[in-house]
């Protein structure tokens, strides 16, 4: 199921960033900082009365080369309309409506979308009938909020977050290994899909950004049943979509919330790119199972040696992902083709892992003999219980006496001593650290 999805809209310096950062930062915080994460902040995931959401900061979309401002607001004004359920306009109470809000406005009406208007800069009460020359822009009641106060932000989520669809179920069945296959453009997705087919479904083409919208593929292989999500080249054509790498981003995420396993795509022949880190990186975040598969075998010079020494490349590359299996293949002559599906269950097996409390337990215990956890200023770090409270990626609480006292380092140790001894192969594991209270 994929989240809807809000997108925060604007000319420039009306505060958007700030916003985003506000709504997404406690969750961010969450996620574990682990080196080598490579964090593209122009999106984001967050949730409010219990109603899941994913952010887009059109503010972080770029228009390359492109120097007229007012052009390069219009143009991210489309992509969050062609993307967003929701759309919050912001707009800045200390320069009043302005032209351009009034464009933009009128462009966001024309969408028929659910827009909020949010007017920043409302720092403290004297400054609220400011608010009243934005109901012309004819979105109903305008939410007034400060994102250097950080004044309103909660209302502004129950304005948006009140506009956005129920989450809808895909319509899959349980036993279904839901596939997103991720990367940049022209590594080879639509070649891995008809590859996986059998049968030319997908149109591929080597111009960058020919496939068009994602497509669900389902399949079936011995016995087991999947569906492919196919992000179409991440990217859409025309100008608009032709001139922001950033987008990739936006449709890759869609399709590695609705997916169980996600294949990283990387091109054989060229290597790896930043932008295979940013949208690796976001499968890692997401807590999906992953494969990275090494696409175009077949056109690389090989020994012995090569396949090893690419592997330590991405070893060194993902730093944060050293988990996810590696498959090299080809799937324009189908070379080493037969090795992906059986990767592919194993790691949906490894992500659905639940492990008994008494075993996960006895791991920890033996881990905190070898290596008893170190004392900060005096007070040393006491794990009372653990236990694994979901699957999907496997996810596991430590009750203990300080959460303060558990460093990243050791829980990165423990980690590796849990995986040592249960696998979870091409999955993360989430821990977490609770305060044991005196009642438990």
């Amino acid at each position: 199921m994929a989240r809807p999805v809000i997108a925060i809209v604007g000319r420039p310096n009306v505060g958007k960033s700030t916003i985003f950062n506000r709504i997404i930062g406690d969750r961010l915080a969450i996620v574990e900082d682990k080196p080598g994460v490579t964090r593209d902040r122009i999106y984001g995931t967050g949730e409010w009365n219990g109603k899941p959401f994913s952010i887009i900061d059109t503010g972080g979309i770029e228009i390359d080369g492109e120097d007229e401002i007012m052009k390069s607001v219009r143009m991210q004004a489309e992509l969050a309309v062609e993307e967003a359920d929701v759309i919050i306009f912001m707009v800045d109470a200390k320069s009043g409506l302005t032209h351009s809000d009034e464009e933009v406005g009128q462009m966001l009406f024309r969408s028929r979308k659910p827009v909020v208007v949010a007017v920043n800069k409302v720092d403290n009460e004297s400054r609220r009938d400011e608010i009243y020359e934005f109901y012309g822009l004819g979105f109903g009641e305008p939410v007034p909020i400060s994102g250097s106060h950080g004044i309103g932000i909660g209302d502004l989520l129950d304005a948006a977050t009140d506009l956005l669809p129920e989450l809808e179920d895909d319509g899959y069945e349980e036993d279904v290994i839901r596939v997103a296959l991720i990367g940049r453009p022209n590594v080879g997705k639509s070649s891995l899909v008809n590859a996986l087919l059998g049968e030319d479904r997908v149109i591929v083409s080597n111009v960058a950004g020919t496939t068009r919208d994602a497509i669900d593929t389902p399949f079936q292989h011995d016995g087991q049943k999947y569906v492919l999500i196919d992000t179409a080249g991440m990217r859409k054509r025309g100008k608009v979509y032709e001139t922001t790498e950033k987008y990739s981003v936006m449709r890759a995420m869609k399709a590695i919330e609705r997916a169980d396993v996600v294949l990283v795509l990387i091109n054989g022949e060229e290597g790896i790119i930043e932008q295979d880190k940013h949208i690796a990186g976001y499968a890692h975040e997401a807590g999906k199972a992953s494969v990275f598969v090494v696409n175009k075998w077949d056109a690389v010079e090989k020994d012995e040696k090569t396949m090893a020494s690419f592997t330590q490349k991405i070893r060194d590359h993902f730093l944060f992902m050293t988990y996810a299996p590696v498959v090299f293949l080809s799937a324009l002559t189908k070379q080493r083709l037969h090795k992906l599906l059986p990767v592919v269950n194993h790691v949906s097996e490894q992500h659905a892992l639940r492990i008994q409390t008494h075993l996960l337990n006895d791991v920890v215990s033996d881990a905190v003999a070898i290596n008893p956890p170190p004392t900060d200023k005096g007070k040393r770090l006491r794990i009372n219980y653990v236990t694994q409270v979901s699957t999907k990626p496997p996810t596991i609480v430590c009750f203990v006496n300080d959460p303060d006292l558990m460093h990243f380092s050791y829980e990165r140790y423990l980690e590796n001593k849990i995986r040592a001894a249960f696998n979870f192969e091409g999955t993360p594991v989430r821990i977490f650290t609770r305060r044991k209270s005196d009642e438990d």
